[in-house]
């Protein structure tokens, strides 16, 4: 556990908390590029349309996370953070709707419904116990959930089946993001100017970028 990262000031503007706002930003920036660049494929996918907009989402939650919910919190309420929370949540419910829509030529088709369907129920459940709760463990379990327990296994199992090279790195991806959580959740820093939040939000701006890459490889092939 290192000390809270002191405040800088700009142009006689107050931020707090200045390299963990940076790093979130720069998951932002991964997240918007990807979304434009992806807007350029050709392919018309229901699963590309949701992992598209995954990363817009994606790119506009920790927006508000590193401005709203670190840099400027100081100047409101702990319920601002709510926003970039709930954007966040969406953002994963629809890379999990890609991955479920991607495998659905090699699973059930009764499969494909079922978890499409509880994809809406886990999202409404665990947004409505987050906005009750106001903690953030509970988007952490839902991205922990939507991760691993549906986008992992779906493109396991595509890769499984077909050696599809773009579910390899998404798999590549995942195992990114999953290391990202362990050291958020253990809080693992390095300095008081690279802490576990820092740490993490890089990870994840790597993740990003390989889940970028990923989709160019599915979806440059296919559909």
């Amino acid at each position: 556990m290192v000390d809270p990262q002191p405040s800088v000031y700009w142009l006689g503007l107050r931020i707090d908390e200045p390299v963990t706002t940076l790093t979130d930003l720069l998951v932002s920036a991964v997240c918007f590029y990807a979304w434009y660049k992806l807007g350029k494929l050709a392919a018309g996918s229901k699963s590309l349309l949701y992992f598209r907009y995954y990363f817009l989402l994606m790119a506009v939650a920790t927006l508000l996370g590193g401005l709203v919910g670190h840099a400027f919190l100081y100047a409101l309420s702990f319920s601002w953070k709510l926003p970039g929370w709930i954007v966040s949540m969406f953002s994963v419910a629809l890379i999990e709707r890609s991955a479920i829509d991607y495998a659905k030529t090699y699973v059930p088709e009764k499969v494909g419904k079922f978890f499409l369907r509880l994809n809406v129920i886990e999202l409404l459940v665990i947004m409505s116990i987050t906005l009750y709760t106001l903690n953030f463990k509970w988007v952490e379990f839902h991205s922990g959930y939507g991760l691993l327990a549906i986008v992992f296994p779906f493109h396991a199992y595509v890769y499984y089946k077909t050696k599809d090279k773009g579910s390899r790195t998404i798999i590549f991806a995942v195992a990114i993001a999953s290391i990202a959580a362990l050291i958020f959740m253990n809080k693992i820093a390095l300095h008081t100017w690279f802490n576990h939040l820092d740490i993490s939000h890089t990870l994840m701006a790597i993740a990003a970028y390989i889940f970028y890459k990923g989709a160019l490889k599915l979806y440059s092939t296919k559909h």
